[in-house]
């Protein structure tokens, strides 16, 4: 097995989007094979793929890797996103995990019942402004440098700009107190590779439509 990265995963964000950030940050094309219905999960349990009975499932370097961290882990060490040392890779690790909790919260939305949309979008906003978002200005503001750690970019803030991206899409105005993050996103965003990504035509998601979502439940009921 060699070439590019394959990508098992639904045509949509879910967990699979960050690792694609994460590849075209480092400029690596990738290829997806998308599942589209409930058989097409199946088989590749069936085949077993999938070593956990769950997606996303990345083939790379001749291994078929499953667990989002895992994924992320094995891309930002090959492609030196993952800082000098141990401890440039604990912050990174550390601040990785916050963002993880918050993207958590940010693509299981799309699919709450209507019932429950209203309290949980306040709850996300709640965190993103008050928890998660101040916590990762502070960092910049400590250091003063441009990026979260050791002043070069890691999976760590290709990670929190895209959560933030998303986050804008629920709240335009979630980002207005935080002027460094600001800086980071827009830092980030115009990185070559980065910005070629966020082009019309990229293999970069949208957000789920109803349509969307309806699909993507079928798959997994």
């Amino acid at each position: 097995m060699s070439g590019k990265p394959i990508l098992h995963y639904f045509d949509g964000r879910g967990r699979m989007e960050p690792i694609r950030w994460l590849l075209a940050a480092a400029g690596v094309e990738f290829e997806e094979k998308f599942m589209k219905t409930r058989e097409d999960l199946q088989k590749l349990r069936n085949d077993g793929d999938l070593m956990f009975q769950q997606v996303p499932l990345v083939e790379i370097d001749g291994m078929k890797l499953v667990q989002t961290k895992a994924i992320m882990n094995y891309i930002a060490m090959k492609y030196n996103l993952y800082g000098k040392d141990m401890k440039e890779r604990a912050l990174i690790d550390m601040y990785s995990e916050g963002v993880a909790d918050l993207n958590d919260m940010v693509i299981s939305y799309p699919y709450l019942p209507p019932a429950e949309k209203e309290a949980s979008l306040a709850n996300l906003k709640d965190k993103a402004r008050n928890r998660y978002f101040p916590a990762f200005e502070k960092v910049l503001k400590s250091h003063g440098q441009d990026y979260l750690v050791g002043n070069k970019l890691s999976k760590a803030d290709v990670s929190l700009v895209q959560v933030i991206y998303h986050t804008e899409e629920l709240d335009s105005s979630v980002m207005a107190n935080f002027p460094l993050l600001k800086a980071l996103r827009t830092r980030v965003s115009n990185l070559p590779t980065v910005k070629k990504f966020l082009q019309p035509g990229s293999k970069r998601k949208p957000s789920e439509d109803e349509k969307r979502i309806e699909e993507i439940k079928k798959i997994f009921s």
